[in-house]
This record gives C-alpha cells, structure tokens and sequence, in this order.
C-alpha cells in the first residue's frame, strides 16, 4: 500500500491511456499494457476518482468503485463535516492509508487534476451544476437519478456532456439488471406486437410532519451551501439528507426518485432515448392528508403522456394501478402490446401474457444489450474504451423530463403538446418559461 501512496498523484489514467493510444474496447477496464509486472493494474494508471455528496446513494456507489482493481479514490466532497469524516474513515481503512483528500466545496474537487472520474450523489436540485462544471472540467461522470431537478437544467447538462465527449453514466442501474434488459429486448424485438399502451407504478405516498420550531442548522453543516441555487427554506434535521426528497425545492417525491427507473425503463423497451411525448395530461396531484408544514410531495399523482403512434404511457403510483396490473401491489413497467399479449418487469422478477414469450430465444439479428450487469463497471469498461454507457446522458434527459413534463401538467391540472425535437411546450408557450428554475443568489446555469 505504500507503493500505491507514493505513486497515487505521478500520473492520472486519462494521461496515460493518451500517451500510449492504446486501441481499446470493452469488457476489459484497462488493457494488458496498462497493468504492473504482477499482472496487476499497476498504481500510476488507476482511474482516479472523486465523489461529491456522501451520504445515503453514495455509500453504495463508492463501495462499488472502490473494490474495482483499477480504481482510486482519491478525492470526496460534502458540506456535512460529520459525514465527510465518515466516508473518508471507509475509503481509508479500505487502503489502509490517509491519502484521500477531503473538500466542502465541489468546484475544489473538479478542479483538481488528479481525478479522472467523478461520482455525483448529491440531492437532486445539485445535479446539474456539478455536472456541467465536471464536463467543462473534463472528467468522466457518474451522476444519480433524476438527472437534474428540472427539464431546462437537463438539457444544459446534455450540451455540455456532448461539448467536452466524456462518458456519462446516469445511475438508472435496473438498465444493466438482467431482468429488466430481459424483457426491453422481447419488447424492442416486437415479441408483443405493436405496443399500444405502458404503465409505469411508482410508491404510494409521500410524507407529513409538523414542526413547531426550525432551529439553527449544527455547525458541521453548511446549511447555504446545502440550499446552494435552491430557494431558500429554512433548516430542520428533517428536511436534509435523506428527507430532503419530501421537499420540492431539492427533490420531487417518490415520483421523481422512481421516474429515472421504471419510467426509465418504459424509454428503454421502446427506444426512446432521444426523443419524448407529443402530447401530457395531468390527473392527479393530491397533498397528504396529515399535517404538515415541513413537506410537499405528493401522495398521489397520475399523468399520461402520448408519444408517436399513439402509445399512451400513464404514470401513476401503485394503488392507481388498473385492474388488469399483472401483480398488485408491485411497481414495476408493464407492456401492452398487440392480440393482449403483454410483459411486466420489476425488480421483484418478469412476468408476460404467455411463459412462451418469456422463453423465446432471441433471433440472431435481434437486438441485444451488452451482458455487463454491474452498472459501476458498465461506467468504468467506457471509461477506457470511450463508448457510450448503458444508460448516457441523453436517456437520462429524457427519462426525466417524463416526470417534469408530468409534474408541470398535474400542478396546472390540464395539458399541453410538447415537441420533443425542440423541447418546446407549442401550445402555451409562456410556460416554457419555467422549465428551468431561478436560481438564488450568485449561482448561475450557463447552459
């Protein structure tokens, strides 16, 4: 371990494959001239990685990066202290070293020229600018879902990945599940005909407290950095880290925690990663009934957007399910295609009209997925071979913008035609306006 200390800062991953140029292609992270004479990677060509936001998602994510051999993490960054002190204790007793840097502000991070890659994990209403200083900054990216917190912000995040050509990996990890590639394939392969409707079932429910008293935020949080371009909303321990998804200002409730996965999904069986709906109508967008001044999900919503030909999607939350919904009580996506023969994937399993469908084999000249089933490691293979990640940047816009397009129809009550060529509302043209958020202060969206 005192070897790989001493070389971790000689030469990052990104100089080194660009000084040797190395012809390279997945499924091998890194190619036989990059390793030690061990046969192992060797310390100086490790894909140097960064992680911003440490808590919750990135527990998991790191965790994953970090026992890949070819990785280092080198860099993390958080505006809770206490956490921070965590996360570092982990990646330390992990390399057995005290190398990793620690930083509370992202910008420090990405400026450093050590880090090839970074992980992104932070609350929702952060994505988007930590992103598009990472693009300009050059390094690869792996950001959690939804992409960004609103549509406009997606689409800056969008232009500035394709300007600077890194690899962007959007974390809708059911895309490298086999399940659910299972049953996108039977769809996009046409084993149910022409597709005529989708369901998508997100969670039930939101959250309720009441709170008498907002008190000062602790001193190891910097609470305005937290809010950072959001509006300002006073602190409460209930309302950050994990609750922060309850509060629209820095998440979208259960709809948009699960938009950028079953909804994803719904994109991905139908091909539509670079394209949207025609036209969105919202239903439903009910309060919670309790009492609750801390909070403002929903706990119910329910919106259909219509795509070319014809294909109704309705998203709702599981108890808004119809009657036909193949398992009560599961959330998942489901398929309906031509002469009633349909396919429902969820995490919990797959399920078709007919187990013939389920058990056909795929044509030689049929579509297929890339069988890597570690959505971290589908992130790092492209990392080195400069290919397009199982769930890049654009599917990620546009699996989002389903739950923003939604989320705007249902708080007007009515619905609009969007062109999804120009990412335009066509019939009211006033609310393209806000698709995109103000932000507050100083931080800016240079889209």
């Amino acid at each position: 371990m005192d070897n790989e200390k001493e070389n971790i800062m000689t030469m990052s991953r990104r100089k080194f494959i660009g000084g040797v140029g190395v012809a390279m292609a997945a499924p091998y992270i890194i190619p036989s001239v990059a390793m030690g004479a061990d046969g192992k990677t060797a310390p100086s060509n490790k894909i140097h990685i960064g992680v911003v936001g440490t808590g919750g998602q990135a527990g998991g994510l790191t965790e994953n990066a970090i026992k890949h051999e070819n990785t280092r993490i080198v860099a993390l960054c958080d505006v809770d202290q206490n956490r921070l002190n965590e996360a570092k204790k982990k990646v330390d007793d992990y390399y057995g070293d005290t190398a990793c840097a620690t930083h509370h502000d992202f910008r420090e991070l990405l400026a450093r020229d050590d880090i090839d890659a970074v992980i992104i994990a932070t609350p929702d209403h952060w994505h988007a600018l930590v992103c598009i200083e990472a693009a300009r900054r050059g390094k690869d990216i792996y950001c959690e879902k939804p992409l960004t917190w609103s549509l406009g912000e997606g689409k800056a995040v969008v232009k500035a990945v394709e300007a600077s050509n890194v690899v962007f990996q959007v974390g809708s990890m059911q895309r490298s599940n086999p399940n659910f590639k299972r049953g996108c394939e039977l769809v996009r392969n046409g084993y149910i005909g022409h597709v005529e409707d989708i369901y998508v079932s997100l969670p039930d429910y939101g959250n309720a407290i009441w709170v008498d008293e907002f008190p000062a935020p602790p001193a190891e949080l910097d609470y305005d950095m937290y809010v950072g371009p959001a509006e300002w909303a006073p602190y409460h321990p209930e309302r950050c880290h994990w609750n922060w998804r309850w509060w629209l200002g820095f998440g979208g409730g259960q709809m948009m925690d699960w938009i950028g996965h079953h909804g994803d999904i719904a994109h991905m069986g139908m091909d539509w990663d670079n394209t949207g709906p025609k036209e969105v109508e919202g239903i439903r967008w009910d309060p919670v009934k309790e009492r609750n001044n801390l909070y403002n999900a929903p706990a119910r919503y329910m919106f259909t957007s219509t795509y070319k030909g014809g294909v109704k999607l309705t998203v709702a939350n599981n108890s808004d399910m119809p009657d036909f919904w193949p398992s009560p009580g599961e959330l998942g996506t489901l398929f309906r295609g031509s002469r009633g023969r349909w396919v429902w994937v969820d995490r919990s399993g797959i399920k078709a009209s007919d187990d013939k469908i389920l058990n056909m084999e795929l044509g030689k000249r049929d579509f297929r997925f890339r069988e890597e089933n570690n959505h971290v490691t589908d992130w790092l293979n492209c990392i080195v071979s400069r290919e397009k990640t199982i769930a890049p940047v654009n599917a990620g816009h546009r699996s989002a913008s389903i739950g923003h397009l939604g989320k705007l129809a249902c708080t007007l009550g009515g619905s609009f035609k969007w062109d999804a060529k120009k990412e335009e509302i066509t019939d009211n043209e006033a609310l393209n306006g806000i698709l995109t958020r103000k932000y507050r202060g100083d931080w800016t969206l240079e889209a």
